[in-house]
């Protein structure tokens, strides 16, 4: 049997909460949704959620309601998901990276206090800095936020990866250290809506924007009309949006999921703690989580010093015995769309030294123990006889 580097876990009552849906008189737009987004901002500790139909919709109207436009700059970490960084140019804003700390893989912030000290003089600072949670484990949020105080930056957390994990005993998603909190549902995250996003904040103004703007700018709310109403049929489009709406077929799978988040967060600690053990004695270099934190173990991340020729033959010896790998990220400097912009990976030296490292080995919430053993035993054996 093949063991894929991730897969979604689906039981039956995710899917009779799915055909309940398909039976009611909602397929969108109806009751689900507004349950969904009350069930993670109240888990989370925040006061508004706002569910759209991607992480990357919620990045992009997240960007949009801080007022990121031409003449903008947004700083994010260049190992993750080209989304972290399109949403700033989506708003004809530039796009800048901040290199990565050598242990965590998240922004580092001594490369962050740095930048930010050489922009100042370039009077080049960013709006938005948008540091990434990556593999499920918060950023130092304490000293992002610190230093977003002092060179007035706005932040928003990338936590695709991270919902269920904690900072300083904080769920992340709280905002207590940011202005907006971005999750992902896609199938591979923690709980899954099929696809699916959700913006949190603690501020109305930026939630009642991010709320219209997913949908078409347009209001239904009589207290925010400009015109006086024409009667109940009446709305009024008040900037423009677009539709970005989650359906209630992907909020009632999300929220089927979500009341098993804890079990899957605990499981995913778990087999990261037996994975821990099985590599102990071996070459392979295994993650380094923050005492500061809980992570919610999105992804379990190996690394070895390959080259690029060892670590293709790396992932050849392991699909031929039917393991799944991955790599989280290529770096996004190094994307052709990116490279024209001028990018220079010497510029990246712990991100580049990452990416040749660097592998996602199967973590998911039904990997069996035995399957495990399975996994680390032939990847032990297969970083040996590639290292000669």
């Amino acid at each position: 049997m093949f063991v894929p580097y991730a897969r979604q876990s689906i039981n039956e009552e995710d899917i009779a909460a799915v055909t309940n849906v398909l039976r009611s008189d909602f397929l969108t737009q109806g009751p689900a949704v507004p349950a969904f987004e009350h069930a993670i901002k109240t888990y989370c500790n925040a006061a508004y959620g706002v569910a759209m139909n991607s992480a990357t919709s919620a990045l992009h109207v997240a960007c949009l309601a801080l007022e990121v436009g031409p003449g903008d700059i947004v700083w994010t970490s260049p190992i993750s998901f080209v989304a972290s960084a399109n949403c700033a140019l989506y708003c004809g804003a530039r796009v800048d990276f901040v290199d990565i700390d050598p242990e965590t893989f998240n922004m580092s912030v001594a490369a962050l206090t740095t930048k930010l000290d050489t922009a100042k003089l370039a009077n080049a600072l960013p709006k938005v800095v948008i540091p990434v949670h990556l593999a499920g484990q918060s950023c130092d949020m304490v000293s992002i936020n610190a230093l977003a105080k002092k060179y007035g930056f706005k932040i928003i957390e990338d936590a695709s990866h991270a919902i269920g994990g904690t900072f300083q005993g904080t769920p992340v998603g709280s905002c207590q250290y940011s202005d907006i909190t971005i999750l992902s549902f896609h199938p591979v995250k923690i709980i899954t809506s099929g696809e699916g996003g959700m913006a949190l904040t603690n501020n109305a103004v930026l939630a009642d924007s991010m709320s219209r703007t997913r949908s078409h700018g347009i209001t239904r709310d009589a207290q925010n009309f400009a015109n006086l109403s024409e009667g109940p049929w009446y709305y009024e489009q008040q900037s423009l949006g677009f539709n970005y709406r989650l359906t209630d077929i992907a909020a009632a799978l999300g929220l089927s999921q979500f009341k098993r988040i804890d079990s899957f967060v605990a499981r995913r600690n778990e087999i990261a703690q037996t994975y821990d053990a099985l590599f102990a004695d071996s070459t392979i270099a295994t993650p380094v989580i923050s005492n500061e934190v809980v992570s919610a173990f999105h992804l379990y991340i190996i690394r070895l010093p390959f080259q690029n020729f060892q670590k293709q033959r790396f992932f050849e010896i392991a699909h031929q015995n039917n393991i799944g790998l991955n790599v989280h990220y290529i770096p996004i400097y190094r994307q052709p769309f990116f490279t024209k912009m001028g990018f220079s990976p010497n510029d990246f030296q712990s991100a580049e030294k990452y990416y040749s490292d660097a592998v996602s080995i199967p973590m998911y919430a039904d990997l069996t123990y035995e399957q495990q053993q399975h996994v680390a035993s032939v990847l032990i054996s297969a970083a040996a006889s590639v290292s000669h």
